[in-house]
């Protein structure tokens, strides 16, 4: 994956080289620095005249000021490259999101892969592969620097280096695996229970079951808070290993350059060199261990990535199945853990028009399913031999017990999943209103915009007067989930969504609208969509008998169970 997101982007493998030669000369400016300024200092102890110095002098200078420049540089292309890659394969993953059942199972675990697990792209570039990169590179070109002054000190700072910076780190790596493994998935278990924590605070203290709640997410905690225990006790154990090996190179360039300068074979000033390199070499190799266990989390974290990406995709576009032989199999009740689709969703046919689907599309804007089975991937049938037909300006109620198929039957519709058997021809403009649409923490404008991303401020403002809020202030900021709103004023900004930019879509599913709502809201609202949607086919969801009587077909699920 990696190495086809660098491939990806535009002169993607200079970048890389780029960063890492910038690393090792940032990195090559910190060990010369402390080279040239131990010899500098002991050559100016023997007073010799100032000029002998003053190329030394400048050296200093330039490992001192080039220390920072090419650090700076090296982050700026680093960064540059793992921003690319992280915002293509994030790009990559709305887009399978849009086309797949998973939005709907383990919310707060599926925040986690499209935020912190796709980042781990970035640690791959910029935490593993240019410093273990350049570090190789530096303990080579300083090793062959020493070995001009003593080949045996030269040989004691590979052998030392070579150990803090390759085994050490891969002796913690290995130690930690299974620890630094766990925590990414705890990581998105954590969210996960956090999330339905949080969502479903009340309903949870009303039944009494926010303790053994808060015991599970506890559990989760301690579980990823003694992984990350043990990653930090295997990362200070390398640490002080790294230590050892930095105090060994020493000592070793001191029992080695002593005798030479004793014999004559070194002179004295050079001793520095092979004394203090090695603090500087050893210095730039402390956080390799780090880069290590980070290592085998990005594995992690871009495996449960590419996982989401081989999900099997659905609504590809032919939504004609060749009837089977035989009814088909039911083998469970997938609507428990069925994916919510939702306005607020953007699918990839049609980006400007949020919930719209590129169907068969028929002539006259008709919806019509001919002996329709349905089910979520994975499971079978819930629904079967569906028969329906919906011409513009009609209505259709869809009704049935929970759990019988309605909003699997409305995922179908949309594409968002392809007919087990018989054939769906639906038009090209679909608009839905879910009946948990999701409301952002930010202004009402926006949150109609979600419809919509290029409408202007008076196709807003229409959009909500049509929805029934022509005196809602779209600037208004609204709380997480519409805290701040009442249920029928969330309601009608989701069904804004749909209104919003002129859209003028042909068929209109509406599921359980009235949900939560009081009879004098709920006749309100429906009121506005009726007139807002007189001109399209309407597919309405609902379990409400007022909105029963006010479509004139009814279409019970309950005579389709598979």
């Amino acid at each position: 994956m990696v190495r086809q997101l660098i491939r990806g982007i535009p002169h993607g493998t200079r970048r890389l080289v780029t960063s890492i030669i910038l690393a090792v000369c940032a990195t090559g400016s910190s060990v010369g620095l402390m080279a040239l300024s131990g010899w500098l200092l002991s050559r100016a102890a023997e007073h010799p005249p100032v000029l002998y110095l003053l190329a030394a002098s400048v050296g200093v200078r330039f490992f001192g000021i080039g220390r920072g420049v090419f650090r700076y540089a090296e982050r700026l292309v680093g960064h540059d490259l793992a921003l690319r890659m992280e915002g293509s394969l994030r790009e990559t993953v709305y887009a399978k999101l849009a086309r797949t059942t998973l939005l709907g199972r383990h919310q707060g675990d599926l925040l986690v892969r499209v935020t912190a697990d796709v980042d781990a792209v970035m640690d791959v570039v910029v935490r593993i592969v240019v410093p273990f990169v350049s570090s190789v590179l530096v303990i080579g070109l300083t090793s062959v620097l020493i070995a001009f002054f003593s080949p045996g000190a030269a040989v004691i700072l590979l052998l030392t280096s070579l150990i803090a910076g390759i085994g050490l780190p891969w002796l913690g790596q290995r130690l930690s695996r299974r620890a630094d493994e766990a925590a990414v998935p705890l990581r998105g278990a954590l969210a996960d229970e956090v999330r339905q924590l949080a969502r479903c605070a009340p309903d949870l203290v009303a039944f009494g079951a926010d303790g053994a709640q808060l015991d599970r997410m506890r559990a989760t905690d301690i579980r990823l808070r003694d992984a990350e225990a043990r990653d930090a006790w295997t990362r200070g154990i390398a640490s002080a290993g790294q230590m050892l090996s930095s105090g060994l190179a020493v000592v070793g360039g001191l029992l080695v350059g002593g005798p030479s300068v004793a014999g004559g074979q070194l002179l004295g000033r050079d001793l520095a060199i092979l004394v203090l390199t090695p603090l500087a070499l050893h210095e730039s190799l402390s956080d390799l261990t780090t880069a290590a266990q980070t290592m085998t989390r990005a594995r992690a974290a871009l495996r449960r990535v590419i996982a989401l990406l081989r999900e099997p995709p659905v609504g590809k576009g032919d939504r004609s199945v060749p009837e089977t032989s035989g009814d088909p199999q039911a083998t469970g009740t997938p609507q428990t853990g069925a994916p919510s689709t939702r306005a607020d969703v953007p699918q990839p046919a049609v980006p400007s028009a949020v919930g719209a689907v590129a169907g068969a599309g028929t002539s006259a804007g008709e919806l019509v399913l001919s002996n329709l089975a349905a089910g979520w991937p994975g499971h079978g049938a819930v629904i079967k031999g569906v028969n329906l037909r919906v011409g513009p300006g009609e209505r259709v109620a869809i009704t049935g017990a929970s759990g019988v198929g309605k909003t699997t039957l409305a995922a179908t519709v949309m594409g968002l999943i392809d007919p087990i058997a018989g054939t769906v021809q639906a038009p090209a403009a679909i608009g839905y209103l879910a009946q948990d649409a999701h409301i952002f923490a930010t202004s009402v404008a926006e949150n109609v915009r979600i419809g919509d991303k290029d409408a202007t401020d008076a196709q807003v403002a229409q959009a909500l007067s049509k929805a029934g809020l022509a005196t809602m202030d779209p600037a208004r900021v609204v709380g997480e989930e519409g805290a701040t709103l009442s249920g029928g004023e969330a309601r009608r900004i989701a069904m804004a969504r749909i209104l919003v930019g002129g859209r003028n879509d042909q068929l209109v599913i509406l599921d359980e609208p009235t949900e939560h709502l009081d009879s004098e809201t709920a006749e309100a609202l429906m009121d506005d969509v009726w007139s807002a949607v007189d001109k399209a086919a309407v597919v309405v969801i609902t379990h409400d008998p007022e909105l029963m009587e006010a479509a004139p077909s009814r279409l019970d699920l309950d005579d389709y169970r598979a």
